[in-house]
Order: structure tokens, then C-alpha cells, then sequence
């Protein structure tokens, strides 16, 4: 739910042939602008470079608003309209030319709209047409001009290539009130001088200070400080009579998406790849279904079914949830497992760093995730010498199935008195992990915090590895540990200080 200091209200009037003879008018609301409706519906044709571009069209103002809702709602798609009909009712042509799916259900706006929807599904054009028609005060989207506006994607470069250069971002949608694009500020300006500011999951703390009236967040599913970056977002939304949020994101079963989705409210649209079907490559989908479909990766990217569970995974959310707690204070032995990538290239895999404990009676305690994402050796290298420190930790296990002797030696240049136990894998992912996943089941491995990507990994891995064809490597990590600790030699544990 979006948090504002203003009272909610139970519902908006809807608009009538009346108010159409009023005036403009400034609103008190910040940046927030009163229109007439009629003005409102009026829009120029998209340009070319959209992803759905249409035939000119020019309004002469007949119509009533009143005729244009109904004619929406006799035809939300525009199936049946041509595009002299539009004209004729001086509509915005999105109202017609956007899919059902793609359009607000009602003028009843709810706090939060979360639009999943699979890869292709139009979810970048739903988006930017809602900002374009937020700013510019156009129907079905909003009755009046309404900013600033956040745009907040996973990282900065994701917000221009995407959401606002992209081929069916806000510069390739804008009609009416052509915005423009100042790189420099990091901001949109549309004619009517209304803005809508750039911002990254990456950094949260600078939604710190801006206000707004309302936000476009795309990809949320995979926000990498999703949780701060929201609530972040909350504070600054305390403009205009009612700030609003749309969502476009790919379905993940996060925190963030499984709390938006389960909040009364929010208003959860689905959109598959198929319903775009027209908009797409020819054999696109085709290919895609022949590989994918029926799979969980294929009912995720293609029918934007938000998947908490797979049904063959080695372990589940809710036993995990069952099974979290604390650390114990005296535990026997403590150790960092290393899954190393091969490279550290933008494609290369993640360095898993998994830290678990045992305790006098034999219980396994997963004691933190320090994982690092496509790092120089020397990058991953130091962050697995400080969590052993950090830890007090016996040793250092180090899988040299990738690197060999170059694994340790790297370790060795950040620490060389640091202890190290290498291990090399004779078994596959699957079978050295079921022993694992056997003492979860006894209740003999606890969670001691929340280690959302790992345990997002954990409930991902089947017999097949990931479904995103990713490698496991917090998995791995975690396999590691566990079994040496629990199946090991047994080792002298190492004198902590108090």
C-alpha cells in the first residue's frame, strides 16, 4: 500500500457532460493540475518509433466524455473500432488501441497497480503510456495532469534504455505534450513543465528528500535492494490528492511482489507473451512454446504466473520458514564454503560464499550468505577472507573443481595464514545436495536470518538445476558446508576469543 499523509478517499465522481463546460483551474495539490476533460482526451498520433504506432487522427472535440467511456466499455480493445470511429469520438487512441489487460479496469484508481505479465507482454508499453497519460492528464489513466514522477527501475541504465528511450518507452509513446529527455538532470519534462525524475534499486537512499505524486517502477522482481528501494519510494509519495504507483514487472516470487500482490490494495493484472502475439517476431513465440511450454521457466516468462514453489524442487518456503532461528552461542565448528566462478566477465556466474555452523548436539546453523556477483578473483577472494574472520571460522572450504591450486593461491594472497580445505566434486549438483536436503527434513538445519536469494535458489533447484538454466552456486556453497561439517573427517575446532 502506498503510505500518504492524506486521507483516502471511498471514490471519485465520474465525469458528466456538465463539467465539461467548466473551466481549467490550478489545483492546491503540489504539481497536480486540473484540466478540462474534453482537453484531456484529445491526443496526437504516437510516432513512428512506437511499439504499436498508429494512423493519424485529429479530434474536432464532438464527443462527449460521456460517449467515449461508453464506447470504452462496449470495447475496451478497440476491436471493433476504426480508427475513424476514434476520431469521430475524440478519444486518446490508447484508450481504444490498448489491450483490456494493458488499461486501468475503472476511474476507481486503485493505490497500487502491479502489472506481471511474461516476456514481450507489453508490460514496457503499459507503462510508459500511463506515465505519458499520469503527466498529461489523459483517459483512462488520469483526469488530471499529475507530477512529478518517479521512474524507478533496477539500475539507472535500465531506466533510460528502457523506460524512457526504449521502443516503447515514455519518449517513443509521448503524443500530446511532447516530452523531452535532459540526460544531464536525469529527468523527463514534458511541455506543460511537469518532470519525472530518474532513480535505481541500486541506490535507495537517493529517494530520500524528492516528492512525488506518483511512480512507475518496472522490474521489480528483480529490485536489488527491492525492500529498501519500496519503502523509500512510500515516503516521497505525499503529493496530490491521491499518489499512485504502477508496477510492470516480470513475475518472481520476492517479498517485495508477494506483498504488493497479497495487499488488498492492489490491483494485480496478468498479461502472457501471447497476448502481444501481433507485436512480436513471427516464429517468436512458436519457438519459444515448443521449448517452454508447460515448464515452470516457460509459466513464468511466457504466462507471467507468479511461481512461489517448484513441485520438484529439494526443498520448500514453508519448511525453511519453519525451520529459521538463532544462533547459538557455542558452536563446535564454524566454515566458509567457496563455490568460485569460472571468470568474472558481466556473464559470468556468482561466487557463492556460504557460512553454516554446528553445534554440541549436531545441529546445522546457516549463518550467512556473502555471496558476490560477477567479481574479480581478488574481489570474492576478500570477501570470503573477511567472513571468516568476521566469524571466527575454523577454515576456508574451497571447491577446485573450476580453478585448482589457483583458487587457494588466491585466498592465500588476501590472507596467507588463512586455512584452506579443498574440495573437488565426484558426484553431480543433485546428488550431493539430497543428503542435505535430507537433514532439512529432519529438522536438524536451521536458518539463522533470512537469506532471501539463496533460499530463492534453494527453492528453485530440481533435479534439472535452476529453471533459468543459472548455475546453483549459493546452493553449492551451501552443499559444501553442510556436508563437511555433518558428513566430514572430524576436525579439532578451532579456540575462538570470548
Amino acid at each position: 500500500m502506498v503510505h500518504g499523509n492524506l486521507q483516502r478517499k471511498s471514490h471519485e465522481a465520474p465525469w458528466t457532460a456538465e463539467a465539461e463546460q467548466g473551466q481549467a483551474e490550478e489545483s492546491a495539490h503540489g504539481d497536480e493540475r486540473v484540466v478540462e476533460p474534453q482537453e484531456a482526451l484529445r491526443e496526437a498520433p504516437c510516432d513512428p518509433g512506437s511499439a504499436q504506432a498508429d494512423d493519424d487522427g485529429a479530434t474536432d472535440g464532438s464527443a462527449t466524455p460521456d460517449a467515449v467511456v461508453q464506447a470504452a466499455a462496449a470495447d475496451p480493445a478497440g476491436a471493433g473500432l476504426k480508427d475513424e470511429t476514434i476520431t469521430q469520438l475524440g478519444a486518446p487512441e490508447w484508450m481504444f488501441k490498448g489491450r483490456h489487460s494493458q488499461l486501468p479496469r475503472s476511474y476507481f484508481k486503485p493505490d497500487v497497480w502491479l502489472l506481471i505479465g511474461g516476456r514481450g507482454s507489453g508490460k514496457t508499453r503499459a507503462g510508459a503510456e500511463w506515465v505519458n497519460g499520469m503527466a498529461n492528464g489523459l483517459a483512462p489513466i488520469a483526469h488530471v495532469q499529475t507530477g512529478p514522477i518517479a521512474l524507478v527501475g533496477e539500475t539507472l541504465a535500465d531506466v533510460r534504455d528502457v523506460m524512457i528511450e526504449g521502443p516503447a518507452g515514455i519518449l517513443a509513446t509521448g503524443r500530446k505534450g511532447k516530452p523531452r529527455f535532459e540526460a544531464s538532470r536525469r529527468r523527463v519534462v514534458w511541455e506543460n513543465g511537469l518532470t519525472a525524475l530518474m532513480f535505481s534499486s541500486e541506490d535507495p537512499e537517493s529517494l530520500r528528500g524528492p516528492q512525488f505524486a506518483a511512480a512507475w517502477c518496472d522490474e521489480a522482481g528483480k529490485w536489488k535492494n527491492a525492500m529498501e528501494t519500496w519503502d523509500m519510494l512510500q515516503f516521497g509519495l505525499r503529493l496530490g490528492t491521491r499518489p499512485q504507483v504502477i508496477v510492470t514487472t516480470t513475475p518472481r516470487p520476492t517479498a517485495l511482489i508477494k506483498r504488493l500482490k497479497d495487499d488488498p490494495d492492489t490491483q494485480v493484472t496478468r498479461m502472457t507473451t501471447g497476448e502481444n502475439a501481433a507485436h512480436l517476431a513471427g516464429g517468436f513465440l512458436e519457438r519459444l512454446n515448443k521449448r517452454y511450454a508447460g515448464t515452470r521457466l516457460g509459466r513464468q516468462e511466457l504466462n507471467g504466473e507468479l511461481i512461489e514453489d517448484r513441485d520438484d524442487a529439494l526443498w520448500q518456503r514453508d519448511r525453511l520458514e519453519a525451520l529459521r532461528g538463532e544462533a547459538p552461542d557455542d558452536l563446535r565448528r564454524i566454515v566458509v564454503a567457496v563455490d568460485p566462478p569460472a571468470s568474472s566477465t558481466k556473464s559470468a556466474d556468482a561466487c557463492g560464499i556460504v557460512a553454516v555452523g554446528l553445534d554440541a548436539e549436531g545441529g546445522v546453523h546457516v549463518l550467512a550468505d556473502a555471496t558476490v556477483k560477477r567479481a574479480a578473483p581478488n574481489v570474492w577472494a576478500a570477501a570470503a577472507v573477511r567472513l571468516y574472520h568476521q566469524l571466527q571460522a575454523d577454515c576456508i572450504l574451497a571447491e577446485v573443481n573450476q580453478g585448482g591450486e589457483m583458487v587457494e593461491q588466491v585466498l592465500r594472497t588476501v590472507d596467507p595464514d588463512v586455512p584452506v580445505l579443498p574440495v573437488r566434486a565426484q558426484r553431480g549438483k543433485w546428488l550431493r545436495a539430497e543428503p542435505v536436503a535430507s537433514l532439512y527434513n529432519q529438522e536438524r538445519v536451521h536458518h539463522c536470518g533470512r537469506f532471501a536469494e539463496l533460499e530463492d535458489e534453494m527453492c528453485n533447484f530440481g533435479r534439472d538445476g535452476l529453471a533459468d538454466g543459472r548455475s546453483p552456486d549459493r546452493v553449492d556453497a551451501l552443499v559444501w558446508a553442510v556436508t563437511e561439517l555433518v558428513f566430514g573427517a572430524e576436525r579439532e575446532p578451532r579456540v575462538r576469543a570470548l
